[in-house]
């Protein structure tokens, strides 16, 4: 979905805007290094602090071994854009950590400094992005704009690296699958389960259970019990409150143990049952029993604290059935240990002998779910396997992005006071591009994207041209920006402008609204949907082309020629 383009009538009425502070309340001016206020201190001594700056915020490598990467944490950014001022508190803590050379007149520069002559483009969060494009762009006054640097790559990095990690884990399993957060205990700290569950949910989870994460940003919540839970019932004799009400509210049954008990035994009788020649776990009896005369509308069993096919299914079954005669429906059952292709293959035939058996409709689809370390690489072996799991309960490969420890974005100055600048270096894949740049996404005739392309700011935006009953675009040169044999032509279907102004400051320029989560997230799974499968495989992805015009190309090799030192052979 579009980002909401309601505008406000101008920059200045936008700047003005009232938007809620970013959720951490550590994300402040002082969350940043100490060298960005050293450099604004020499900025500001040498008269430099108001210089026109243009910085872009991008990465230079897709993660996870991938082809592509979902853009998050733009909200919280322009949010600390906007909320940019610092107190007399945070004022004095800067003065006793600069050196005591530094003059008073800094630190009442400090005290009106805010983000008014500061403009923020960037691309719509839960957007697919690609390396070296500008995911943001950031222009002002070069001191508070190298303010921003810090806690804006923070605010980024890890938000886009566990979205994108959240989609490949949504790819491997299936649109079909409910998947389930289930990091926070594992997460690094309140912050990063907190930042973890409201990005998994961008990236195409479910549900989170995170209770804290739920209040904030009103994800849907999902949990169960534990396996202390069932373990810490001894006997059916500690039910004190046995009755339970129909669904309808029309009867009470007054001895819900005993029906259970009354079914379990039927259960027994049957031949197939595993259950057949030996007892189940009374205990597991008593605590799913408890936990479904609590929940009997919510009633999920977690199967594996002692023996999933000789006592966890067949307890699970005789509460169900119980729920079942007074309305109610179960919500299924967890497997958090052993061989999940084959338990879960086993507990879903075990649920059809049971609909066959008793008739009971609906009760053979009964829901699995699976947790117990998930990663990417052990649904993809389910998938191979075969499996009959519904839901995954994924913890602490997703929130800790522990195949990749970090994203890496990098925030560079591409231009000042109007002139270009741009970063050299031996590793060709760090030399940044220069100048002031928009970019597009170009498509091709099955609707998938082809390439993007950056271009110059005051170059012509590409055009689309109709052609009897359809529409098509100029034929436009696209060129890597380093590799002079890389070059194609292309003709596209449709074009995007990727940059959007989301806080003008007082330029102006309208301002396009933050969308909600729910709209980021649909966002984000419509536009994995529009990608070329080729570019999302797990193994051996196709690279997405991203590339420049004929013109910046020209630019970047002109500068860099100039800006180089020439060596000199003795």
């Amino acid at each position: 979905m579009e980002a909401n383009a309601n505008h406000l009538p101008n920059g200045e009425a936008a700047a003005a805007a009232v938007l809620d502070s970013p959720t951490n309340p550590m994300v402040t001016p002082l969350l940043t290094d100490l060298y960005q206020y050293t450099m604004a201190y020499a900025y500001w001594k040498g008269g430099k602090h108001n210089d026109r700056a243009v910085f872009d915020l991008y990465f230079r490598r897709n993660p996870f071994g991938g082809e592509y990467t979902i853009f998050a944490g733009l909200e919280e950014c322009i949010k600390f854009i906007a909320n940019f001022k610092m107190n007399e508190g945070e004022i004095s803590f800067i003065r006793q950590s600069l050196s005591g050379s530094c003059e008073d007149g800094f630190f009442d520069y400090l005290r009106e400094l805010d983000c008014s002559e500061v403009e923020a483009y960037a691309i719509p969060e839960g957007s697919v992005v690609f390396p070296k494009v500008p995911l943001m762009r950031i222009e002002g006054p070069v001191a508070v704009v190298q303010l921003l640097e810090t806690p804006l790559l923070n605010l980024v990095n890890f938000a886009s690296l566990v979205a994108t990690n959240a989609a490949r884990h949504r790819f491997v399993a299936g649109k079909s699958k409910m998947l389930l957060e289930f990091g926070l205990r594992r997460a690094q700290g309140p912050d990063g389960a907190i930042t973890a569950s409201k990005y998994c949910y961008i990236g195409g989870f479910d549900a989170t259970s995170n209770v804290a994460a739920g209040r904030l940003f009103g994800i849907p919540l999902r949990g169960t019990h534990s396996h202390a839970f069932v373990s810490s019932f001894m006997s059916p004799d500690e039910i004190i409150e046995k009755s339970l009400k129909s669904a309808d509210g029309s009867t009470i049954c007054e001895d819900f143990v005993s029906l259970v008990q009354t079914w379990l035994n039927k259960i027994k009788a049957v031949q197939w049952s595993k259950s057949s020649n030996g007892d189940t776990n009374h205990s597991e009896l008593t605590a799913f029993t408890s936990y479904a005369l609590a929940f009997p509308d919510n009633f999920l069993a977690l199967v594996d604290t002692y023996d999933v096919m000789r006592s966890g299914i067949p307890n699970f079954c005789a509460v169900a059935l119980a729920l079942n005669d007074l309305g109610y429906k179960a919500g299924g059952i967890r497997l958090d240990s052993g061989d999940l292709a084959y338990l879960s293959s086993e507990a879903r035939k075990f649920f059809q002998s049971i609909e066959k058996e008793f008739c009971i409709p609906g009760f053979g689809k009964t829901n699995i779910t699976a947790s117990n370390d998930l990663n990417e690489e052990t649904l993809d072996a389910l998938n191979k396997q075969g499996h009959e799991v519904d839901s995954y309960g994924i913890g602490t490969y997703l929130v800790t992005c522990y195949s990749q420890a970090a994203l890496g974005c990098v925030f560079k100055l591409v231009e000042i006071n109007g002139e270009p600048r741009i970063k050299l270096s031996e590793d060709v894949s760090k030399v940044s591009i220069p100048c002031k740049k928009r970019s597009y996404r170009l498509y091709g005739k099955e609707g998938y994207p082809l390439v993007d392309i950056m271009t110059r700011e005051n170059e012509p935006i590409p055009k689309l041209v109709t052609l009897l009953f359809y529409q098509v675009g100029e034929r436009i040169l696209c060129r890597h920006p380093f590799n002079e044999s890389k070059r194609a032509f292309v003709v596209p279907q449709k074009v995007d402008d990727l940059l959007k102004c989301y806080w003008p400051g007082t330029s102006g320029k309208p301002r396009v609204e933050l969308p909600s989560l729910n709209e980021t997230r649909e966002r984000c799974i419509n536009q994995l949907e529009q990608m070329r499968p080729d570019h999302m495989r797990r193994l051996n992805p196709t690279p997405y082309k991203v590339s420049v015009s004929a013109k910046l190309y020209d630019f970047i090799h002109f500068l860099w020629l100039n800006e180089a030192p020439v060596g000199e052979l003795q």
